[in-house]
């Protein structure tokens, strides 16, 4: 990172250019990066007929405009801050106090202070603070994009939904366009990957290092945690860290259990890190003494073998259903306790696509095409029904023009292969 007089330049530094100037955004071009994601919703709003969207989803409205404020308390307690998309105008309505966060955005045509519509915000009167939502925000509409306009609509109370739909606007779901932008990347979009894997990769060996028998789950989760803040990422969107007999079935959460001796320890990142972008790779690791056993080396080594068969077969123009129908059989003994999904989309969260498992995908699956530009984590979980342990495994990968790239470069376990 280059060095400023921050007093020469005092009256320049809004949040957004503390936020661009950061160590790790060296080398991005974040106006590019922001630029092509409002275009990439707009594309998106325009192909379905959306005149305009409301967006409350904190990561949605950080892809739109690359402002974040307080996500997930803005998340939980909505409306209390939402953007107004239109094909030509942006209008980001910000916490109470907290205007000046979206100052300087090109993203960002206008701020307004946000109505909160909630119960705790506004007691007994909630009803007549959403139908007074829902007017303004109609009567803004209206002016911005006509009266029969098409509005996408996201995770509002259901109060202010109602009042909305009363106020004679068509509404409709605003996921479909929104995870469709999400799920082309650019290529600065890609650097930011990169570099929040980078980061979460330095915590996840500062976690590797710290694991001992006779320390608790949290505190070794904590290690991470402290790591990603420190090198500012955003937060941890989940606890997956567990071991031993807490690895079987998968999903446990980190708790005050104690590690013991010779014990498994699984881990997936899940990390919200450096300009809010998703840092999901997974690992389990041996608390030692000793070495592994037979048994835990013959789990590692099959979610290993499962791991790269399904990374192998990843390529651009692939339907969903043929990855399913050539992705890996699970063995009859560790199907009961499959991760749920073969392989995800990875940007700024979890997202679009799904891909299922063979055996799954009659029932829960969906086609669709891979596609340049994707970032896709393919998963494993390996565990017998009834077995003590067991092991997660996750790679992130960018599917590129002519093939794939394994954008998750942590190393796997010597000793739990050989």
């Amino acid at each position: 990172m280059a060095n400023f007089d921050w007093h020469a330049e005092r009256c320049d530094l809004s949040d957004i250019a503390l936020l661009d100037r950061a160590p790790e955004s060296e080398g991005i071009d974040l106006k590019a990066v922001r630029l092509y994601r409002l275009g990439r919703v707009r594309t998106e709003m325009a192909k379905r007929g959306i005149a305009a969207l409301i967006l409350s989803d904190a990561i949605n409205i950080r892809y739109a405009t690359g402002t974040r404020n307080m996500q997930v308390f803005t998340s939980r307690n909505q409306p209390s801050r939402y953007l107004l998309l239109t094909e030509n105008r942006s209008i980001l309505h910000e916490f109470t106090g907290a205007e000046h966060l979206g100052a300087g955005y090109e993203t960002v045509d206008e701020v307004r202070p946000a109505q909160t519509a909630s119960f705790v915000a506004t007691g007994p009167d909630i009803a007549a603070r959403e139908r007074q939502w829902a007017a303004d925000m109609a009567a803004t509409i209206r002016e911005l994009a006509g009266p029969d306009a098409t509005i996408g609509l996201e995770r509002l109370n259901a109060g202010v939904a109602i009042a909305l739909a009363k106020e004679g606007l068509h509404l409709v779901d605003a996921q479909e366009p929104v995870e469709m932008a999400r799920a082309i990347k650019s290529a600065e979009e890609i650097k930011c990957v990169r570099a929040s894997l980078r980061a979460t990769e330095i915590g996840v060996g500062k976690l590797r290092a710290a694991i001992r028998p006779g320390l608790t789950e949290n505190a070794l989760w904590s290690v991470l945690h402290q790591s990603i803040i420190e090198q500012n990422g955003d937060y941890v969107e989940t606890r997956l860290l567990n071991a031993g007999a807490r690895t079987n079935p998968w999903f446990q959460e980190a708790s005050s259990n104690c590690i013991g001796e010779n014990e498994l320890i699984a881990l997936d990142t899940d990390v919200v890190g450096c300009h809010g972008y998703y840092a999901d790779f997974s690992r389990t690791f041996h608390s030692g003494p000793g070495k592994p056993d037979e048994t835990q080396k013959r789990l590692y080594k099959t979610a290993h073998e499962q791991l790269h068969h399904n990374m192998g077969i990843l390529k651009p123009g692939m339907t969903f259903r043929e990855y399913a129908d050539n992705a890996w059989d699970i063995p009859e003994a560790y199907y009961a306790h499959r991760y749920y999904l073969s392989a995800h989309g990875c940007g700024m969260s979890g997202e679009y696509p799904y891909l299922y498992h063979h055996g799954d995908f009659p029932d829960a699956g969906y086609d669709g095409v891979i596609e340049p530009g994707m970032t896709i984590c393919v998963e494993s979980f390996i565990g017998e029904e009834g077995g003590k342990e067991g092991v997660k495994l996750e790679q992130q990968m960018l599917i590129t023009e002519t093939g794939t790239e394994l954008l998750s470069k942590f190393p796997f376990e010597d000793e739990l292969l050989n």
